[in-house]
């Protein structure tokens, strides 16, 4: 299982899935990263949190908790 976490700086990804249950999983959703997006990893920060991503037309960051429960192929 490889989760948006383990992208890298300039890689892109799309989402198999979103784990977590009740308002996490929500809140992921609702930020517009569901089953089929496309996500690009623009970069980490430098102790790993957050992730900036792209997905939709528009940036996003998110906390490496959070990206850790998203798989990606």
């Amino acid at each position: 299982m490889r989760t948006l976490r383990d992208v890298k700086a300039g890689e892109k990804a799309v989402v198999v899935k979103v784990n977590g249950v009740g308002h996490l999983r929500k809140r992921i959703m609702d930020m517009g990263i569901t089953k089929g997006c496309e996500v690009e990893v623009i970069k980490v920060a430098p102790l790993g949190d957050p992730v900036e991503i792209t997905l939709r037309g528009y940036d996003l960051s998110i906390r490496k908790q959070d990206a850790e429960s998203i798989e990606v192929e």
